[in-house]
């Protein structure tokens, strides 16, 4: 699950230990053990424990963690269990602000997902992007919305999130990084929204999406998916670029470096 094709990963509350084996086995790319906003403050200790005795059961899994933020009490505590924990291939950081909270994380050795969600995160992107550790952006939409104050649902609202995301995008290629992944779609019983949204971010760069629930899984996946038009192209491409030449045409255009790669990534989402 710490492949570069991730298309959904799945959050699962770190306080509902019997849920942890339903989410692997959810089809979702990646999943994300919350230590943060889905489990109550009493319970932040509990989460650690009941993830430890279910990497201890079940050797083969592999997770991601979602830390609670830098400013949160158990922060440092989430952080020296997932440096102990080989089964925690990577951190989801929350609330980043500064490259220096990353570097926090960078020293557990795991791959780093910044969520950028505030102001702040934005203006600091650069040096967030560029920092150790880290593999990918990830994008907070509905914290930041909050942040800056907008309003939910209306076109001025997306146009602003819309240029945070390629805010994200830019500084994700930028600093060489894997393409990011797109916020949490909050409506569980909405699959034609939810296959907007996600086929919104997929045309603007973004990899795919944080998903709440494993039934928003195969909407994500399917709103990925390249067509077979799509598809037969990419082949028509690769079988015309194995004869070696630097440039050639497929169906009456040019093709060189950059198609070729294009053509390469669409069949690549068929094999995962």
């Amino acid at each position: 699950m710490s492949g570069s094709i991730v298309r959904s990963a799945l959050f699962v509350p770190g306080s509902r230990p019997e849920r942890f084996a339903k989410a692997l086995a959810a089809g979702a790319d990646a999943v994300i053990v919350d230590f943060e906003d889905a489990v109550e403050e009493s319970l932040k200790r509990q989460a650690r424990d009941n993830l430890a005795a279910f990497l201890h059961s079940t050797p083969q899994a592999s997770v991601w963690v979602r830390v609670n933020a830098p400013d949160h009490a158990e922060h440092f505590a989430d952080l020296a269990f997932c440096q102990r924990h080989a089964g925690v291939v990577g951190v989801l950081l929350p609330k980043v602000e500064s490259s220096a909270q990353v570097a926090a994380v960078a020293a557990t050795g795991k791959l780093i997902w910044p969520i950028i969600e505030s102001a702040r995160g934005l203006l600091a992107l650069a040096e967030i992007a560029c920092a150790k550790g880290v593999q990918r952006l990830s994008f907070g939409s509905l914290d930041l919305a909050l942040d800056l104050n907008l309003s939910n649902g209306t076109q001025a609202a997306q146009c602003v999130l819309d240029q945070a995301r390629v805010l994200l995008l830019l500084h994700s290629r930028g600093a060489g990084l894997l393409p990011p992944l797109d916020g949490v779609h909050p409506a569980i019983d909405d699959p034609e929204g939810l296959h907007q949204s996600v086929r919104h971010a997929y045309e603007m760069g973004f990899a795919g999406a944080l998903c709440i629930h494993p039934k928003q899984i195969p909407v994500i996946h399917q709103a990925l998916a390249p067509c077979a038009e799509d598809l037969a192209w990419a082949q028509r491409v690769l079988d015309a670029g194995a004869h070696g030449a630097g440039v050639f045409q497929v169906d009456g255009q040019m093709v060189d470096a950059p198609v070729l790669l294009r053509a390469q990534r669409l069949l690549a989402l068929t094999l995962v």
